[in-house]
């Protein structure tokens, strides 16, 4: 959730994450800040190296979790939580990051240790989280389907 929060603000947004208005914020952000426009002595030049791949990093996430690209990508989740097992997950924080038998993986924000602590301790790990955990805390895809040969 920090890491939401951290993004939100550095694209000064208070609501809803709204693509269009992300996008124009981002493309100033990146004019403002983008190293080249920096002497490679001045001072400001490593700052600007650092906050450039900050504001790219920040963009990507906020356009993985805004709710256009979570209604784009519905009938793929949906897919995945219900016909796919769970592989493997990890919780750090308040983050889960569950790994689905299909190759997906799926970051989901704001679980705590009680919640994880249910997970880990269910007879039916998957029967949990379909219920408590899937369709209750925001998530993201983290990473792509493996390919197969």
């Amino acid at each position: 959730m920090k890491r939401i929060n951290e993004y939100k603000k550095l694209f000064n947004i208070e609501t809803t994450i709204e693509l269009k208005q992300l996008k124009t914020t981002y493309r100033n952000l990146v004019k403002e800040w983008h190293p080249d426009k920096f002497q490679a002595g001045d001072e400001r030049a490593a700052e600007a190296e650092v906050k450039s791949q900050q504001i790219i990093d920040g963009y990507h996430f906020l356009v993985s979790i805004a709710p256009e690209t979570k209604a784009a990508n519905l009938a793929e989740y949906t897919l995945t939580t219900t016909e796919s097992g769970i592989l493997d997950f990890r919780h750090k924080g308040l983050l889960l990051e569950v790994s689905f038998q299909d190759g997906t993986t799926y970051e989901y924000f704001g679980v705590n240790k009680n919640v994880y602590s249910k997970l880990l301790n269910s007879d039916k790990p998957y029967r949990f989280a379909k219920r408590n955990i899937f369709n209750n805390f925001l998530y993201r895809k983290s990473k792509k389907a493996l390919e197969t040969a």
